[in-house]
């Protein structure tokens, strides 16, 4: 549809980086997500952090799964590569790609269904393996696609649109990556573009599996039943001839705190994040203590944002494989057949 097409005209004195790129070049297609989405915050939070670190788009391989998540590739790089694979099967389908050609930079961007239900073995596997990528789950608790329904990452004791309550513990993805090794591991808000871009770009430059856990408040089920305003209540009491959704405007949610502090957040829900930034003297190399930082302030009920581990000698699969430096869709044909003594000596080391 034309009216999802950007203007190609831009203003002439937009900064450049030294690639003579400006921010538009990063973008990607207009969003259909609903106003107020922190999901297209987190889009632009990775378009300011490519365009700060110069990356050449074409450098990029952008994979996602299914769900509102992973919709968000084609809002950014759009010159870049990019596959949009079936539901919770990005990892597989990334590492993949990845062996194939490692000199490109991978980006995943799943969601908490698309990553903590059906696709959490993948997830598992990708993380323990080392493959190098960024790994980003744009997290808001909800099936937003398939209307509300709770997503193994939603809280117990949460209210849903329905009113139905949440009985189940909840997943914690940063917990569980820091359980399977992973050597960079953060979490932040979508709100919090300060916090969100280097995080971001310190993830892009890690070799290794890099994974960030985003909090995305959703927009679209923050009406309660009884309001005569709410899309159940229109659709009861209207004699309609045909069916209409409808996703009224939300300003995007922002917070601003300091190292150490805490915020709650009001989601349109009226339901409250209290969020805790890091302090300045958090020691981010101690993979246990972030565990056990984790869940101490969980308790308190308190999310903890920032970097909470990173290891800087991490290895990465290609590493640990012993792969080759040169891409395999470089490889000719003597390196892929060479020879019958070359088979001889493989299956030798094998006995």
């Amino acid at each position: 549809m034309t009216y999802l097409a950007k203007p190609k005209l831009r203003h002439p004195t937009l900064p450049a980086n030294r690639l003579g790129y400006t921010r538009r070049d990063y973008e990607g297609k207009i969003s259909t997500l609903c106003a107020g989405c922190g999901h297209d915050a987190i889009s632009a939070a990775i378009v300011q952090a490519c365009w700060e670190l110069e990356v050449e788009p074409h450098r990029v391989a952008k994979l996602s799964g299914i769900g509102c998540s992973s919709k968000t590739p084609d809002y950014f790089l759009g010159a870049s590569h990019g596959f949009n694979s079936v539901h919770g099967r990005m990892p597989s389908v990334l590492t993949g790609a990845n062996l194939a050609n490692r000199d490109l930079i991978y980006l995943g961007v799943s969601g908490d269904g698309d990553s903590a239900s059906i696709g959490l073995g993948q997830f598992a596997h990708l993380i323990r393996r080392g493959v190098n990528m960024t790994y980003i789950v744009e997290n808001n608790g909800v099936y937003g696609l398939t209307k509300g329904q709770f997503s193994a990452t939603a809280d117990r004791g949460s209210k849903a649109k329905r009113g139905a309550i949440n009985r189940d513990s909840p997943i914690d993805m940063v917990a569980l990556a820091l359980q399977l090794g992973v050597s960079y591991v953060a979490r932040s808000f979508s709100g919090d573009k300060d916090q969100l871009v280097p995080l971001i770009k310190g993830a892009l430059n890690h070799r290794g599996s890099a994974f960030l856990d985003v909090l995305s408040p959703c927009v679209a089920f923050n009406n309660h039943p009884g309001s005569t305003k709410s899309y159940d209540y229109v659709r009861e009491h209207n004699d309609a001839v045909n069916r209409l959704d409808f996703m009224p405007h939300r300003d995007a949610i922002g917070a601003q705190y300091g190292p150490g502090e805490v915020i709650e957040i009001t989601q349109h829900d009226g339901s409250l994040l209290r969020l805790r930034k890091l302090a300045d003297g958090y020691d981010a190399g101690d993979r246990l203590a972030a565990m056990n930082h984790i869940h101490m302030h969980q308790a308190r009920g308190e999310i903890v944002t920032g970097l909470l581990y990173i290891d800087p000698e991490a290895d990465d699969l290609h590493e640990n494989l012993a792969t080759t430096r040169t891409p395999l869709n470089q490889l000719t044909e003597a390196d892929l057949c060479p020879g019958a003594n070359a088979l001889d000596a493989l299956n030798a080391e094998l006995r």
